[in-house]
């Protein structure tokens, strides 16, 4: 079947902004925005369908969470839960390791990855030079932790975000879903984490009484730099993430949760609105607009249905579009960013309801975009931060170093999410 000049200029457009992006010799904000208005311009997307392809519930609850978390950290908030975490473990690097791998997961559950590994990143630096231990076990713990804790939640992930807005779930069917594989993920992470880089935890065993006064040394209350910012902060995340769990309930959408947070913070902290819109990412919102506009223009000109068409042609029952999904999305997301990905999936996903169950294959999808990053140093946003924070400390983390341990990774704990998507959907 001959393709139509519109589909051809939409298909061109997508192309070259994905080239762009996976180049990174443009901005990827700047590239989705290029391509979205050649996109508007020639009238592919009119104007009036905008609304139609243009995710509003993605794009303010991100930045309705962005202003409580910008808010939130002047007070110390994030500084304090890793020097209490450390201190929990009482210097042990066994422990130590677990239960930050377990605070950055739980934080990113709620917080993005890229904000949680901002704010962890130099207290975990900080503590293993107290301990004066090899920090990169520590790092890559929580680097794959915060992309595993993404998952696990409507709000962790941006891919999560797009596809709970997409598909109609609620906070609540994440955490049904994807909680309790993302639980399971984070011990699996630690324990090959530990079995790569167990001799360097054991050969500091000798040092263990100095390590534990170092690390009990430390005051988690010197970290608070504003008290009545912390209580305030903390009473308002509280709130949120309680509104999160009764938004479906409540008829509330997750974005008018995150603004109404932002708002009341705003006004019970008296912090500056100029000086919390400014931290905003709006680079991250715009690059999240355009990209709408382009994959919509897929969708437009039937593009997305012709691939959706083909795909059911060779798909034969909801197993095995389970594990081709599942598969697909996590070695792609390992190489390309997980964003315009599944902007991509999801109508083609959506394409495939007249004939198919999509309930779990949102999940297949949710399942590899969220923890297929973890699989190369440049398959996530957070990977990429944590290794740029590392060398600038003088801790080398190479790629090879980074894909021998993520590859294992990112292979056993999407394995095993998918086996258990497999077992409550499809059955033996």
């Amino acid at each position: 079947m001959a393709m139509s000049g519109q589909e051809i200029f939409a298909l061109s457009v997508f192309i070259g902004v994905y080239a762009a992006i996976m180049s990174e010799k443009l901005h990827r904000t700047v590239a989705a925005m290029v391509g979205a208005s050649l996109i508007l311009i020639v009238n592919i997307v009119p104007w009036g369908k905008l609304p139609e392809y243009l995710d509003l519930d993605t794009i303010l609850l991100l930045a309705g969470m962005m202003v409580v978390v910008n808010i939130a950290k002047e007070s110390g908030l994030f500084e304090y839960i890793a020097i209490k975490t450390a201190k929990l473990s009482k210097g042990d690097p066994m422990k130590v390791l677990l239960l930050f791998a377990v605070v950055t997961a739980t934080v990113s559950a709620f917080l993005d990855n890229v904000t949680t590994v901002l704010l962890l990143t130099p207290m975990l630096l900080y503590i293993t030079r107290q301990m004066d231990i090899n920090p990169v076990p520590f790092l890559l713990a929580e680097v794959f932790a915060s992309n595993i804790g993404g998952t696990a939640t409507l709000i962790g992930d941006p891919p999560n975000i797009m596809i709970g807005s997409a598909a109609g779930l609620s906070f609540n069917d994440f955490i049904v879903n994807m909680t309790p594989i993302a639980f399971l993920d984070v011990f699996v992470t630690v324990g090959i984490i530990y079995l790569a880089y167990r001799g360097a935890m054991n050969a500091h065993k000798e040092r263990a009484e100095k390590i534990k006064l170092s690390i009990m040394s430390l005051n988690e209350d010197d970290a608070i730099r504003d008290r009545t910012l912390f209580n305030k902060s903390l009473t308002i995340i509280g709130l949120v993430i309680v509104g999160f769990f009764f938004h479906d309930r409540l008829g509330v959408e997750p974005a008018v949760i995150a603004l109404t947070g932002a708002s009341i913070l705003l006004l019970w902290s008296g912090a500056s609105p100029e000086e919390a819109l400014e931290k905003v990412e709006w680079a991250t919102l715009f690059f999240f607009g355009g990209l709408f506009i382009i994959v919509g223009s897929l969708v437009e000109t039937g593009a997305i249905a012709q691939v959706a068409n083909w795909m059911m042609a060779h798909i034969h029952g909801e197993g095995e579009a389970i594990a081709i999904i599942t598969w697909f999305s996590a070695f792609s997301s390992a190489v390309v960013d997980n964003i315009p990905f599944t902007a991509t999936m999801i109508p083609i996903i959506k394409a495939m309801g007249g004939t198919l169950n999509t309930y779990p294959l949102w999940w297949a999808l949710s399942l590899g975009a969220c923890m297929g990053g973890n699989g190369t140093a440049i398959g996530a946003s957070a990977n990429v931060v944590v290794v740029g924070m590392a060398h600038r400390e003088g801790i080398r983390i190479t790629f090879g170093d980074f894909l021998k341990v993520g590859m294992t990774i990112m292979v056993a704990t999407v394995g095993l999410g998918m086996g258990i998507i497999w077992l409550r959907y499809v059955g033996l």
